[in-house]
C-alpha cells in the first residue's frame, strides 16, 4: 500500500475538546500507511456566498488546496444537538464551493462522534454522513464509530485510558486504511 495523506477535521473548537482528543489518539494507532493530520477549520470565515468572487478569503483558498491535495478524509465530531456542529458544517460548505470545483469531490471518507452520553453522537455522525452523499465522498460504512462516555475515557494528561477503546480505534483505522486505498484516486 502507498501511503495516503489523510486530513483530519476536528469539529470542536475547546481547548481540552474530547473530540481532539479522540481524534489525536486514532493518529496514534493508525497504520503507517495513513500520513494524518489535523486541518485547523477554527478560523474559516463563514460561508457567504458574495466573498465567492475571483478573490475569495485567503483562509478559504488555503483550507481548498489542503483538501484537494489529500488522499482522503476522517471527520472527527461531537454532538450538538443532535448534529454536527456549526464550525464543521462551515468547513463542510465552504470545502464545497465555489460550485463545480468542490475539493471533497469522490475523496474517500470516514466519520467517528462522540458524546459525554451512551448514544455517542449518533446524530451527529449521521448528520455529516448525509453531507457526504451530496459531496460525492464514499464514507466508510463498517465499522461504525459512536463513542460514548467519552468523558471517561482519558487520563489527566489527556491520552486514552480504556484500552478496549484503544483496540477498536486501532481496527477503525486499519478499515480506514484498506478503505482508502480502495477509493482513493
Amino acid at each position: 500500500m502507498a501511503t495516503r495523506k489523510i486530513a483530519v477535521l476536528v469539529g470542536s473548537l475547546r481547548k481540552d475538546s474530547y473530540t481532539r482528543k479522540l481524534a489525536k489518539s486514532m493518529m496514534l494507532v493508525a497504520p503507517p500507511t495513513l500520513e494524518l493530520e489535523i486541518v485547523n477549520i477554527g478560523e474559516l470565515p463563514m460561508y457567504n456566498e458574495d466573498l465567492e468572487t475571483d478573490n475569495p478569503p485567503a483562509r478559504w483558498t488555503e483550507f481548498r488546496e489542503r483538501i484537494a491535495a489529500c488522499d482522503g478524509v476522517l471527520f472527527a465530531t461531537p454532538e450538538y444537538n443532535r448534529s454536527l456542529t456549526a464550525v464543521l458544517k462551515n468547513a463542510i460548505d465552504v470545502g464545497s464551493r465555489p460550485y463545480g470545483k468542490a475539493a471533497w469531490g469522490g475523496k474517500p471518507a470516514a466519520v467517528v462522534s462522540c458524546s459525554p452520553g451512551a448514544p455517542g453522537g449518533f446524530g451527529a455522525n449521521h448528520a455529516v454522513r448525509q453531507c457526504l452523499v451530496f459531496l460525492n465522498m464514499p464514507c466508510m460504512q463498517m465499522p461504525e464509530a459512536y463513542i460514548g462516555g467519552i468523558g471517561g475515557k482519558f487520563d489527566e494528561a489527556g491520552n486514552l485510558k480504556d484500552e478496549s477503546l484503544k483496540g477498536f480505534l486501532g481496527q477503525f483505522m486499519g478499515s480506514f486504511a484498506n478503505w482508502v486505498e480502495r477509493h482513493a484516486d
